[in-house]
């Protein structure tokens, strides 16, 4: 697509009547509250999904590489903000034995060929939470602030052609498009540098789509234990660092999952005058309240929507509003037909996972947990909302050594690491016995994210000690994180699709 035609698209956003397009979107969720009352988007049992962002970089010398579209569409991966993103989506599958392994075999069919093609090119996909290394002879500042006006709209150069990414930097909401973390400072014209993060996206469709909240409220207090054990994003690009701060400083003051500061700083506003966009969801008490939230959500993009023959384009308006309802959890409702029609959590804290089993192994223990926790009806439902958030933002900054606070079994509070993950892993396991599968198996997924957190380790606890020890030797930082990053994919190329992260170890 040319320029111009992207300009001509962001405009015609732009000329969208914000009032009407809210009011659509009013009506037609007050038309999905009658039907989830009706009985429409219930299901006869859970079901689950999973996303999966990638970054390619080359495969010779491991740097950030654009992704052609015409070889980008030629293996069957979505587009996603960046031109060097790419996504894949599970089918959903029944929450039971056979789906979780039809879960896993769908990631590893359509990511070995991908990988074969994309090899050709030179080109090498990566699972991980950040990118560090920047395009061959570009700095990472340049590569995500490089934009241009045309015709009077702001184009980012290096992010992909939907017309809503670009209309965000041209909207009158104040997005704040810069990023703000230790000894880091960055300022763009575009939502360009949310490209630097990727994440994995469970998804969790509920059996009966009124009983959302109380999975949701669940969902709510296991973010920052599982996030805890997943964080693998401490370090930027070296570039982007300020030139006041040593590098032992940079090291000791990072943060260990900065793709949660960076999508909170990139598109919420830099002021008080609007609401976050982006924000830890507050608890719901109906299945009503949830829907009503996406709709006083302030829209950034309003569009032209038109109805095409899905069952959900009866929801078009409001389907669009959510698609930038960015919570780190949120209530999604759609379906291509009535059958088809869901009510599920998407659980958006996890960044990229080193391996396909990593991955499908948070999907399952993210499942096993609300399977059980629900159905027992689980103490930790008690648990102070403001609690919840503090343990997810105390997650992203410190990992495992964040101070968790979780309610046992008995109704008791407790900080006790090996008290947290005991009862959180015995419940998934649980859980996912009560859908059927065997104990093995059941450990099996299980056992990935228990051994991290037996051992203390993480994937940005493991890139942190690395570059760590290589700062103590006086290598300079740029090079340490450099160094890094290559190990990082050196090692996933080989355990990619048939090891884990404790693998590495």
């Amino acid at each position: 697509m040319s320029g111009s035609e992207l300009a001509a698209r962001v405009r015609a956003a732009q000329a969208v009547d914000r009032e009407a397009f809210d009011r659509r979107a009013a009506e037609e969720a007050e038309r999905l509250k009658a039907e989830v009352r009706d009985g429409t988007f219930d299901n006869t049992e859970a079901i689950v999904g999973l996303e999966l962002e990638l970054y390619a970089v080359d495969a010779r010398s491991g740097s950030l590489k654009r992704v052609p579209r015409g070889l980008l569409d030629l293996i069957g991966f979505e587009k996603e903000l960046g031109l060097h993103n790419a996504e894949m989506q599970t089918s959903p599958q029944p929450l039971n034995e056979h789906g979780l392994v039809a879960q896993e075999h769908e990631l590893k069919a359509n990511l070995a060929p991908a990988l074969d093609r994309t090899g050709r090119d030179d080109i090498r996909l990566v699972s991980d939470g950040m990118w560090t290394v920047p395009p061959t002879g570009e700095t990472a500042t340049d590569y995500l602030c490089d934009s241009v006006e045309q015709d009077g709209v702001r184009i980012a150069t290096n992010m992909s052609d939907a017309a809503r990414y670009h209309t965000m930097a041209n909207t009158d909401y104040p997005t704040g498009m810069r990023v703000e973390a230790p000894h880091v400072s960055l300022s763009a014209d575009t939502v360009m540098p949310e490209s630097l993060i990727t994440s994995i996206q469970p998804h969790y469709q509920i059996p009966h789509a009124p009983d959302l909240p109380e999975y949701f409220r669940y969902a709510l207090r296991v973010a920052g234990p599982l996030l805890a054990l997943g964080v693998n994003a401490p370090f930027f690009p070296p570039d982007l660092y300020d030139d006041d701060a040593d590098d032992e400083t940079i090291v000791e003051d990072a943060w260990l999952e900065n793709r949660i500061t960076v999508f909170e700083d990139v598109l919420n506003p830099d002021d008080d005058g609007a609401a976050d966009k982006v924000r830890f969801p507050p608890d719901f008490d109906s299945v009503e309240a949830a829907i009503d939230d996406v709709v006083a959500d302030e829209t950034i993009v309003p569009m032209d929507v038109e109805a095409g023959q899905r069952f959900d384009d009866a929801f078009a308006h409001f389907r669009h509003k959510h698609g930038s309802y960015w919570r780190w959890i949120r209530p999604v409702f759609d379906g291509p037909t009535e059958p088809q029609a869901n009510a599920r959590i998407e659980f958006r804290p996890l960044p990229g996972q080193p391996t396909v089993r990593d991955a499908v192994s948070f999907q399952a223990v993210f499942a096993g947990l609300l399977t059980t926790l629900t159905s027992i009806e689980h103490p930790v439902r008690a648990m102070e909302w403001e609690t919840a958030r503090e343990n997810f933002y105390a997650a992203s900054r410190e990992g495992l050594a964040a101070d968790l606070t979780w309610i046992t079994s008995d109704g008791e509070e407790t900080t006790d690491l090996d008290h947290v993950y005991g009862e959180l892993f015995e419940a998934a396991r649980q859980g996912l016995e009560t859908q059927g599968l065997p104990t093995d198996a059941a450990r099996r997924y299980v056992r990935p994210l228990r051994e991290r957190a037996d051992r203390r380790i993480t994937p940005a606890r493991w890139k942190h000690d690395h570059v760590a020890a290589a700062v103590d030797q006086n290598v300079p930082l740029a090079e340490a994180i450099w160094g890094m990053q290559s190990a990082y994919v050196d090692h996933q190329e080989e355990t990619l699709l048939e090891g884990t992260f404790v693998d590495w170890l």
